[in-house]
């Protein structure tokens, strides 16, 4: 009998590891990064592509290729993180903005924030003892932190960077446009088109596969949507290029 009991005076550690693992919001975040860095990549694929395509229809000429591909890589990539620069500024000011009002409510209506506090965790199931004893305990260590996190749904330790944010999308599209610039201009000029056609068909089938895991969607569905946008882009530039190039233009 005594050593039935140790068992449950003593309970195995198996769950103390857990305490190193990801969890929620940094688990978010770095889906979302890469999420958005497989989208940034499949934008650099598709855009490049569609733009040295589209001038292979009309000349063959090498330069011209690189000429247009490296314009397109570059604006893109310029535009991309630009964009996602304004984009993650304007949420990290409304952030900073949030916590400047959380702030000031803390500061003028300490008792009220703190009933707040424990309406938002009995609405997260937990009874209004429990909800209490637990909204003055997270006051006493932190206020604004778990108002933050609680309320806001906001780390204050861990804001929104714009500039990781801009290098993150200029690089991610970077490496995405150089697969077609590099399939367009190195092989031989009679196996251009095709080699770019296959190369940048795969690369879509990949960054189609990993935005659906990563997304927990259809792998298939992703794939095909991905693919068929991709070949619609090249077949489109490519006609549109063919037919300038006969005219003469």
């Amino acid at each position: 009998m005594r050593g039935r009991g140790r068992p449950e005076c003593h309970p195995p550690r198996v769950t103390e590891p857990t305490h190193d693992e990801t969890h929620g919001g940094a688990l978010g975040s770095r889906l979302n990064w890469l999420r958005a860095a497989v989208l940034g990549a499949n934008d650099g694929i598709v855009s490049t592509a569609g733009l040295v395509v589209g001038v292979a229809g009309a000349t063959s000429d090498r330069t011209a290729l690189l000429t247009a591909g490296l314009a397109g890589l570059l604006a893109g990539s310029m535009s991309m993180a630009a964009g996602e620069y304004v984009s993650v500024s304007t949420q990290r000011d409304s952030e900073l903005a949030a916590l400047a009002v959380e702030k000031r409510e803390l500061k003028e209506q300490p008792e009220a924030e703190l009933e707040e506090l424990t309406e938002l965790l009995q609405e997260r199931g937990l009874s209004r003892d429990v909800a209490r004893e637990a909204a003055v305990q997270l006051t006493e260590r932190d206020a604004l932190k778990a108002h933050a996190r609680v309320e806001l749904g906001i780390d204050p330790d861990d804001l929104t960077n714009p500039w990781h944010a801009a290098w993150a999308s200029f690089l991610a599209f970077t490496v995405g446009a150089l697969l077609p610039l590099l399939a367009i201009v190195l092989p031989p000029a009679d196996w251009r088109l095709a080699v770019t056609v296959v190369s940048v068909l795969a690369a879509l089938v990949v960054t189609g596969w990993s935005s659906a895991r990563l997304g927990s969607a259809d792998t298939g569905r992703a794939v095909l949507r991905n693919v068929a946008g991709g070949a619609l882009a090249m077949a489109v530039t490519y006609a549109a290029g063919a037919l300038l190039g006969a005219a003469g233009a």
